[in-house]
């Protein structure tokens, strides 16, 4: 969970901004909205530059259609939104009518909401109770760590060849790579991340952004 990239030093880190196209007002407005309704879980929304690549990844694969696990306050589906364009769909799935309220807001604001269907239930329960013919472009997990392999599980067979998985949280501030963490959350997402690396269907990568992004290609 990050604001930055916070695998690179701060002055690497400000070099990567500074040479990135960066959030745009709403993006901006709508992250210091989280912080301050939301102090205390405000780290759960991704960093501006994940924001970015989010929104030219589909862009650069022609994605059409997206899924996304845990949608908190709106900023990664606004992202992701936008960058499957005016004919795109994104399924967003969260227990939470608290926090995406806000995001319904800003998906109004942005012109987006119409390529947005919110289903609040259980992820697990949601992905299904899809027909079993609904396949998609990309999928986006970023929510409870316990349940990562399990949705794994339901999403990998329902992207089509060459479409993508993004993993959020999967470098845990480094903790993954360190003996001395052995708490519940390192272990568990070291043990998704290990599901990951011996899953023959795919093609993955972690990129050091935010606080760490599998990259997947379904095979």
């Amino acid at each position: 969970m990050a604001l930055s990239s916070g695998q690179l030093s701060p002055e690497l880190h400000d070099y990567v901004i500074a040479h990135s196209t960066g959030p745009d007002t709403l993006l901006e407005e709508l992250a210091a909205e989280t912080l301050e309704r939301f102090p205390g879980s405000a780290t759960m929304q991704i960093a501006p530059e994940q924001g970015t690549f989010m929104t030219l990844l589909p862009q650069v694969i022609g994605a059409r259609s997206a899924v996304e696990v845990g949608t908190f306050t709106g900023y990664s589906s606004l992202c992701l939104a936008r960058g499957l364009g005016k004919d795109g769909r994104l399924l967003c799935c969260d227990v939470s009518e608290e926090w995406t309220s806000v995001a319904r807001r800003y998906w109004d604001k942005a012109g987006v909401s119409g390529r947005i269907e919110l289903r609040l239930a259980p992820a697990l329960d949601t992905l299904r109770e899809l027909s079993p013919d609904v396949v998609f472009d990309l999928a986006f997990i970023d929510a409870d760590k316990q349940s990562y392999v399990a949705y794994w599980e339901e999403l990998v067979p329902r992207i089509r060849p060459g479409g993508v998985l993004l993993v959020d949280n999967t470098l845990w501030s480094g903790a993954v790579a360190d003996p001395g963490r052995q708490d519940d959350v390192v272990r568990t997402i070291r043990a998704f991340n290990d599901h990951v690396a011996s899953d023959e269907r795919v093609e993955q990568v972690i990129l050091p952004i935010g606080d760490g992004l599998t990259l997947a290609r379904r095979r």
